[in-house]
This record gives structure tokens, C-alpha cells and sequence, in this order.
């Protein structure tokens, strides 16, 4: 069995959901070498997330971010931990509800994705910085 591992520092983003495959997939091109195994992404982050959805229309991106914006409010009378801003604890809601990895297959060295999937960095805070991820791929 081969593995690798390769630590990135994506740049810092706008708040909102990006794509990031073509970044995670140039960090770690040792994935041509693998048959068929698994690719795995992991954000060390508490208030970003990844997810892997819609990577063609970016309006879909934009509706993710309305519909969390909705769904996990700031300014929330009732949040206890508001040190860093109003986007603070709504930040760690929303990583906890998405996930701080991805799991892909590899098959002949290449990721198992369907045609319109694509790996998203969701950046929850307005100011979230760089964000640091730990890429691993394994298999035969």
C-alpha cells in the first residue's frame, strides 16, 4: 500500500464557499500513483468547513451561503461565546453541521467525482485568514 501526505495553506478568503479542488489536487499529484484507494481532506479549523458539492453554476455557492446565513443566525441574544464578533459561534455551528473532512475515492489515479462535484472550502467568518488543511491519500 502507498501513502502521502501533504500540508497546504490555502490563502484567506472571502466568507462564503469556494472551490478548492484543483488547489487540494496540485498539492498532492502522488494520487496518479494509486489504483484504487482514498483520498481524504482535513481543514484544522473550528469555524471553516469542507464539503464536496455543485462545481459548475456558482449560484449554488451563493444559495449555500444564504441558506446557512439563514439557518444559523448572528447576533443571536442567547450565544454565550461572541468573543471574536457576531460571526463568531455562528461560524462554529456552521463547520460542525458541514464537517471538517472529505473522503474520495481514487480509481486509476484520479478522484472518483461525478462530473459536477467539486471539494468546497466554507469560510464562515468575515475574516477567517488562512486556513491550513492536511491532505492524505492512500491505496494500492
Amino acid at each position: 500500500m502507498k501513502m502521502f501526505q501533504q500540508r497546504i495553506k490555502l490563502r484567506e478568503r472571502r466568507r462564503g464557499f469556494h472551490l478548492i479542488t484543483e488547489e487540494v489536487l496540485k498539492a498532492l499529484p502522488q494520487i496518479r500513483e494509486i489504483r484504487t484507494g482514498i483520498f481524504q481532506v482535513f481543514i484544522q479549523h473550528t469555524s471553516a468547513s469542507l464539503t464536496i458539492n455543485e462545481n459548475a453554476d456558482p449560484t449554488v455557492r451563493q444559495d449555500f451561503e444564504m441558506y446557512f446565513n439563514k439557518s444559523v443566525r448572528e447576533n443571536d441574544p442567547d450565544y454565550v461565546h461572541d468573543y471574536e464578533g457576531a460571526d463568531d459561534m455562528p461560524a462554529h455551528l456552521k463547520a460542525s453541521i458541514l464537517g471538517t473532512s472529505v473522503l474520495i475515492p481514487v480509481n486509476e489515479g484520479r478522484l472518483a467525482l461525478g462530473v459536477w462535484q467539486g471539494i468546497y472550502l466554507c469560510e464562515h467568518r468575515n475574516r477567517g485568514g488562512e486556513r491550513n488543511l492536511v491532505i492524505t491519500a492512500w491505496g494500492n
